[in-house]
């Protein structure tokens, strides 16, 4: 039997945003509002990652001061330096930065010669403890090409709520599906990058597995993977037992399992709590995640499980 590790890990799950933005970038809102916002909303943990480039003063938004007993903060940013193959600036995301971590050359949102690249900016980021993604890859119009040299990062967009509600591309599927099947272990997140210039807020978060709700404990349980994404379902449980996916669930009206290429088999009801969905139809993929579906059509996405004995430390 395989579960991902969210399923097993001791503690309970804490509701968290890992990307948003206020004042010190170019967000709406002041740092002591977001987080005001995102409590009073009933979310245990907020990350507030503002643009770290020069035109802002390279901001590393101290968060430190709305923390409380049922409410923490992670410090993080969202990095840009040098130019994807379209011409435009990168964006990664980083949270559990240090305070101390070294701006890059990046004074605008114009990519500039002789800049750190994106590849290079995101290793540098995990090699300073922080979890890092890669940031809204429809949005940014992000190839194959590019998100294969992003090798350092833990996980991939597969939703952004800003890029949803403000561009309507708010997709990371496609790619992260593509990384997955050339073999990269990588973790899914949805997210909100709220700014709250417009309805970009309270709509992708994590589900993050610890035993305590502290900035320490939710990092070290994102590096692990143990955490399943959403914009409102729950998952209460996913296995997988020989060639079947039994998934635990808040009601819901489908539950899909996919794989690699076209791989893919879904089951559809009313209100179901519970699935069972034959792997068969999955090709042989060496890997499978979970989509889960109401009747609002929002989703919650599991992170992938990788079927091959030995490949997935994850899998416990």
């Amino acid at each position: 039997m395989l579960r991902p590790s969210a399923f097993t890990a001791p503690g309970r799950f804490w509701r968290g945003n890992l990307h948003t933005h206020c004042t010190n970038s170019d967000g709406v809102l002041s740092a002591e509002e977001v987080c005001r916002r995102y409590k009073a909303e009933g979310y245990d943990f907020l990350a507030i990652t503002d643009h770290f480039i020069g035109i802002y003063g390279y901001p590393m938004t101290d968060t430190r001061p709305f923390r409380d007993a049922g409410f923490t903060t992670l410090i993080g940013a969202e990095l840009h330096s040098g130019a994807q193959s379209n011409g435009e600036l990168w964006h990664i995301l980083a949270v559990g930065l240090p305070d101390d971590f070294a701006p890059p050359t990046t004074t605008s949102f114009i990519a500039e010669p002789g800049q750190e690249t994106g590849p290079e900016i995101a290793a540098r980021a995990v090699a300073a403890g922080a979890f890092v993604a890669i940031a809204h890859p429809q949005w940014s119009g992000l190839t194959l090409a590019d998100a294969r040299t992003i090798t350092a990062a833990h996980a991939v967009e597969i939703y952004n709520h800003g890029c949803a509600t403000g561009c309507d591309r708010p997709d990371g599927a496609g790619i992260a599906d593509l990384l997955l099947t050339e073999g990269r272990h990588l973790t899914l997140i949805a997210t909100d990058d709220a700014h709250f210039h417009e309805p970009d807020h309270f709509g992708g978060w994590v589900m993050v597995k610890a035993t305590e709700n502290t900035p320490e404990a939710l990092l070290a349980a994102l590096k692990r993977g143990d955490f399943y994404a959403s914009q409102g379902p729950q998952i209460h449980d996913v296995r997988v037992e020989g060639d079947t996916a039994y998934v635990e669930c808040s009601a819901a009206v489908s539950v899909v399992a996919l794989g690699w290429g076209t791989g893919a088999r879904s089951v559809h009801g009313h209100s179901m709590t519970r699935a069972e969905v034959p792997l068969d139809r999955l090709l042989g993929s060496p890997w499978v995640r979970i989509s889960v579906i109401d009747a609002a059509g929002r989703r919650a996405w599991s992170n992938p499980i990788w079927r091959e004995a030995g490949k997935n430390p994850r899998i416990l």
